[in-house]
């Protein structure tokens, strides 16, 4: 059966994106759904920014027609800023809100917003009705299973944020004092969606980094949906490899040099098309080494792709990268 977010329909088994701060902008969501990512969503943005009118906050309500179906996720702390923010956010045409209650960095944590609000239930449920009641748009929730091993409190969050109308919850299976150490724990989330008072779909977050485990834990766990964070920075071809194993039981070949290339060189046409050739070229450079990770005696190339500053620069390391020899065994030992 089809996974349905209001009218959104997803599909039978989808996956999707995280939303990751300094990761998920445009660009990076571009070579994400080129590859299979059946739905994304903004890096997360701050009502206090929205607010304020902050050009960084602004900048990150930037969508485009081919990332749909796109959520734009907002976080805070103060319930009428949240719902301020929810309106000015609804203008810029996404098709869902997503609220975050599971960052967990002590900048958004200790001051009230993200996670911390799972040591608040009640305020985290006024929120959240707030947020629905101020936009037409489906609203979605991203949370984790609780503050610590103590708290662990997501079964009350799923119930009680159906009740107030969100149409799909993601659950990371940490803990907020966990941070993104240790193995995630995907038990309560199963517990969660046999749950018969749940109907929303149940997404599960955390640890899949590879297409068996994403087949595995499908079966185990009985989750509508997986949503893919780390695993696909510099590896967007994530998405297609898990859905080729979906399909076949069977490997895709893990993509070539050339494919590697290609990948990386529209994410840096898109970062400098979005953000302008010195921002763009700047804060490409924490992709590099993702994209051609693996690769052996790479350092000499990536310690000169960190410190291009200009496209033809970068155009031509990638294009010694192409026609370097030593790559060519490359090719064959990428082959399951």
């Amino acid at each position: 059966m089809s996974v349905q977010i209001g009218n959104i329909d997803l599909g039978e088994f989808p996956l999707l994106l995280a939303p990751m701060e300094d990761v998920s902008d445009p660009p990076f969501r571009y070579v994400c759904k080129q590859n299979g990512a059946d739905m994304m969503y903004t890096e997360f943005i701050s009502s206090e920014g929205l607010i304020r009118d902050a050009a960084k906050s602004r900048q990150k309500l930037d969508i485009f027609e081919y990332e749909r179906p796109i959520g734009i996720q907002i976080f805070g702390s103060d319930i009428d800023h949240m719902r301020e923010a929810t309106e000015i956010a609804t203008l810029a045409k996404p098709d869902l809100m997503d609220i975050n209650y599971g960052c967990p960095v002590k900048q958004v944590a200790c001051r009230g917003a993200g996670a911390s609000l799972l040591q608040d239930i009640d305020k985290m449920v006024a929120m959240t009705k707030a947020v629905v009641e101020a936009t037409h748009l489906p609203v979605t929730v991203k949370t984790r299973l609780g503050w610590d091993d103590n708290t662990k409190n997501v079964y009350e969050v799923a119930e009680r944020l159906q009740d107030v109308g969100i149409k799909a919850l993601t659950i990371h299976g940490r803990t907020r004092s966990q941070m993104y150490k240790g193995v995630a724990d995907w038990t309560l989330i199963r517990e969660i969606k046999k749950n018969p008072r749940i109907k929303i779909p149940i997404f599960g977050n955390g640890d899949i980094d590879s297409p068996e485990k994403a087949a595995e834990w499908r079966m185990e766990f009985g989750v509508d949906g997986m949503m893919i964070g780390r695993a696909a920075i510099g590896y967007p071809w994530i998405f297609r490899e898990i859905k080729h194993y979906f399909k076949t039981g069977e490997y895709l070949d893990k993509p070539t040099i050339a494919e590697r290339i290609d990948a990386c060189s529209t994410h840096l046409q898109k970062s400098i098309e979005w953000k302008g050739p010195k921002t763009g070229i700047f804060e490409m450079r924490r992709h590099y080494s993702n994209y051609f990770k693996g690769i052996e005696n790479f350092k000499e190339y990536r310690m000169r792709l960190v410190t291009a500053g200009t496209l033809e620069e970068v155009t031509e390391i990638l294009e010694e990268v192409s026609q370097n020899p030593r790559y060519a065994a490359f090719e064959d030992e990428v082959r399951y």
